[in-house]
C-alpha cells in the first residue's frame, strides 16, 4: 500500500461498507506540516514515567510549531474506553482500539504520542503492524518496581498489593519489556528534561523533524 494512504486494518462486518479513496493524503499533510507523521510509544510500569514524557515531548514539539498531540492512558479510558476494564482482553481492545485511533492521527500528518502500560508485547506488535514499523517508535520508559511504587500518587500500587484493585500489572498482572525497543529511558537516573531531550533527538536523528 502507498505510504500515503491510511493502513486499512481488517475488513469490516458489513460487507457493504467500501473504502473511500482520499483526495488530500498522508504526504500532503505532512509536507504542509513540515514533518512526518509518526507514533512514539511510551511503554513501561505504572508510574514510570510515561505520561510525563509523554506530555513533555508534545509541549516542546508545539512550542516549535509542529503538529502533535498525547493520547494518555488514563484520559482515553474517560471516554473512547470507558466500557473496558483491565483484564487482558479488556486491556488488548484498549490497545486495539489505541491502535486504529494512532492511524487516523498519523494520515492526519501529527506526531502522535502513546503513553500507555500496554503490558503484553503482543498488543504492542499489532500496534506496530497497523501503523507500520516505519511510523513506530517503541520508547521503553525503565524504571525499579520499587521506585514506581514510591512515585505512586494516586496509591493504586498499594490497593493493588491489599487485594482492592485486581489485575494490576507489576503485581498481580505481568509486565513483557520491550526486547528491542528504539529508546530506553532509565527514569528512575534521568531527569524529566534530560529524557525528553532524548525524545527529540532521536526524532531529528530520524529526519522526522529538522533541526
Amino acid at each position: 500500500m502507498p505510504s500515503d494512504d491510511i493502513r486499512m486494518s481488517a475488513e469490516p462486518a458489513d460487507n457493504n461498507l467500501r473504502w473511500h479513496p482520499q483526495q488530500v493524503t498522508r504526504a500532503m499533510r505532512e509536507a504542509r506540516n513540515g514533518h512526518r507523521s509518526v507514533l512514539i510509544w511510551f511503554t513501561g510500569l505504572p508510574s514510570s514515567g510515561k505520561s510525563t514524557l509523554a506530555h513533555g515531548v508534545e509541549a516542546a514539539l508545539f512550542a516549535d510549531g509542529h503538529a502533535a498531540y498525547v493520547l494518555d492512558g488514563d484520559n482515553v479510558r474517560h471516554g473512547l474506553c470507558r466500557d473496558l476494564g483491565f483484564a487482558e482482553r479488556d486491556r488488548a481492545e484498549n490497545i486495539r482500539r489505541i491502535g486504529e485511533l494512532s492511524s487516523l492521527l498519523l494520515d492526519a500528518g501529527i506526531i502522535t504520542l502513546a503513553a500507555f502500560v500496554s503490558p503484553y508485547a503482543a498488543d504492542r506488535e499489532k500496534v506496530r503492524e497497523r501503523v507500520g514499523a516505519e511510523s513506530f517508535i517503541e520508547v521503553y520508559c525503565r524504571c525499579p518496581l520499587e521506585v514506581c511504587e514510591a512515585r505512586d500518587e494516586k496509591g493504586n500500587y498499594a490497593k493493588a498489593r491489599s487485594g482492592a484493585i485486581r489485575d494490576f500489572t507489576g503485581i498481580s498482572a505481568p509486565y513483557e519489556a520491550p526486547a528491542s525497543p528504539d529508546l530506553v529511558l532509565d527514569t528512575d537516573r534521568s531527569s524529566a528534561e534530560a529524557s525528553i531531550a532524548a525524545v527529540l533527538s532521536l526524532l531529528r536523528a530520524r529526519r522526522t523533524i529538522g533541526g
